[in-house]
C-alpha cells in the first residue's frame, strides 16, 4: 500500500522559531494553566490598556455590505487612510505624497512579505544575520530568487556602515534586501542621518529595500525621533523602498491581523495581483473598524504610551538579565533583550539548553539559533554563531516578566 509520505509529493515545513516554542510549551499545559507561565518567548505587546493609551476597540459594527469579500488590495478607506497617514506623519511639505494607489493590505506582516517576495524575479535578495526568524521559510519558499546572508558582528554591536552596505550590493549583485528595523531580535535602530543614506543607496545602486517597520513605535531612545523610511523617500512612485507595517506591534492588536505595504504603484500592482492567488484578501468588517485607528492622532497618542510603558519593562528585564550574568544589547526599539548566554553555568550557555530547562520550569523563551536566518539549510546548524544567544521577550506585563525572572534565577542559580 502507497501512502503518501512514500510519494514524497510534500516536504517538511519546520516551524518557525516563535511557534516551536510555543508549540513545545501547549504540550506541557501552557494553555490550560496560563497564569503560572512566564512568556519570554512572547512576540506579540500587552494587548490591554496601558497609560495614557488611546480608547481600545471594544466592539465592530457589522453592515450587509461589508458581508461580502473585501477588494484584494483593501478597502478603499482604510488604503486612503494608510496613505494619509503617512503624509502627514512623515511627507509634510514634499512634493511627492502616497495615495491609495502606493497602499495594499493584508491579513498580518507575514502574509504581506509573502505577497511582496512572490513577486521578485530571478535575483539576489540579501538579508541580515540575526533577523526575524520567519524570514527563514519565507526566503526558502519560492525559489524564484537566491537569499545572501549579510552577517551582523555581535562584537560590533550589530552596527552595519554604509560604506559596508554598499559593498555588499555591489559585490554580491543584490537587487533587494529585507531587513526589520527596529530589529527583531537585536532591539537595534537605523535612523536618522543613517536611515536617509540607506535610502538614497537603495535609490542610486536600484537596490530594492524591504523594511518591516512592525516595532516603529518602539523607540526608547529620545534622541529617535522617527525609524520609518518613508520620510527619506523623494519620489513615492520611483524610489525602490517598501515599508511593512500595520495593527499587530503599533497598535496592539494582533488578533486583527491587518498589515499594509506602501510602495510604487506598480508594485503594489504586483502584491495586489499576488494576493488575488495567495490569500484573496484581509477581513472586510475588521478593515472597516481599522479605518476609524489608523490615523495620525491615534497613532501619535499609542507610540507615546508605548514607549513610556515599554521603556520602563526594557530597563527592567535589561537590569535583572544582566545581573543573572546574561549580556544584553540595550534595546533602542522592538520589545526584545537579546542575550548573550556565555558567562552562565556551563550547561545552560546554549540557548537550546537554556530553553529545554527553562520550559520544564514554566518559562518560554526563544534559542538564538532561530534568528541565524538559513534558507534552504545551506550552512550547518550545529556551526550557528548565535548557539550561546537567546531572545527574551518584554512584550508581557510587568507581574509576568517579574515571575519569568524569578524562575530563570532559580535555574541559574541552583546549577
Amino acid at each position: 500500500m502507497t501512502t503518501n509520505s512514500d510519494r514524497h509529493a510534500f516536504r517538511p515545513v519546520p516551524k518557525t522559531g516563535v511557534i516551536y516554542v510555543m508549540t513545545e510549551a501547549s504540550k506541557r499545559g501552557y494553555l490550560k494553566n496560563r497564569s503560572a507561565w512566564a512568556n519570554f518567548g512572547q512576540g506579540a505587546p500587552e494587548i490591554d490598556d496601558i497609560p495614557n493609551c488611546p480608547q481600545r476597540l471594544t466592539n465592530i459594527p457589522i453592515d450587509v455590505d461589508s458581508y461580502e469579500y473585501a477588494p484584494v488590495g483593501g478597502t478603499m478607506e482604510l488604503r486612503e487612510a494608510v496613505a494619509k497617514l503617512y503624509n502627514e506623519r512623515y511627507r509634510q511639505g514634499k512634493k511627492s505624497q502616497y495615495t491609495a494607489e502606493n497602499v495594499a493590505i493584508g491579513s498580518g506582516g507575514r502574509l504581506a512579505l509573502t505577497r511582496l517576495v512572490s513577486t521578485l524575479g530571478p535575483s539576489h535578495i540579501g538579508h541580515f544575520l540575526p533577523d526575524y526568524t520567519a524570514y527563514e521559510e519565507l526566503l526558502g519558499s519560492f525559489g524564484t530568487f537566491i537569499p545572501i546572508p549579510i552577517s551582523l558582528a555581535p562584537n560590533e554591536h550589530y552596527e552595519f556602515s554604509i560604506e559596508d552596505l554598499r559593498k555588499e550590493i555591489l559585490g554580491k549583485g543584490l537587487s533587494t534586501i529585507l531587513l526589520s528595523n527596529p530589529s527583531n531580535p537585536t532591539g537595534k535602530v537605523i535612523s536618522g542621518d543613517r536611515l536617509k543614506a540607506w535610502v538614497d543607496l537603495s535609490r542610486e545602486l536600484e537596490c530594492a529595500m524591504l523594511f518591516d517597520e512592525f516595532y516603529s513605535h518602539y523607540i526608547y531612545d529620545p534622541a529617535i525621533t522617527s525609524v520609518s523610511a518613508a520620510e527619506h523617500i523623494k519620489d513615492v512612485n520611483k524610489d525602490p523602498i517598501i515599508v511593512f507595517d500595520g495593527l499587530t506591534k503599533n497598535w496592539r492588536y494582533p488578533g486583527f491581523r491587518i498589515s499594509w505595504t506602501l510602495g510604487p504603484k506598480n508594485v503594489i500592482e504586483g502584491i495586489t495581483s499576488a494576493g488575488s492567488f495567495l490569500d484573496g484578501g484581509a477581513s472586510h468588517p475588521i478593515q472597516n473598524a481599522a479605518v476609524n485607528i489608523v490615523t495620525r492622532e491615534h497613532a501619535d497618542q499609542e507610540a507615546s504610551a508605548i514607549k513610556a510603558h515599554f521603556k520602563t519593562k526594557a530597563e527592567f528585564l535589561q537590569t535583572e538579565l544582566e545581573k543573572l550574568g546574561i549580556k544584553t544589547e540595550s534595546p533602542q526599539g522592538s520589545f526584545y533583550c537579546w542575550g548573550d548566554l556565555s558567562n552562565l553555568p556551563k550547561n545552560l550557555r546554549s540557548g537550546s539548553e537554556l530553553f529545554a530547562k527553562a520550559i520544564e520550569n514554566n518559562l518560554i523563551l526563544v534559542p538564538g539559533i532561530y534568528f541565524d536566518i538559513n534558507p534552504g539549510k545551506r550552512r550547518p546548524k550545529n556551526l550557528s554563531i548565535f548557539e550561546n544567544y537567546a531572545r527574551f521577550s518584554f512584550g508581557p506585563s510587568l507581574p509576568e516578566l517579574e515571575l519569568g525572572i524569578s524562575i530563570l534565577k532559580k535555574i541559574i542559580q541552583g546549577t
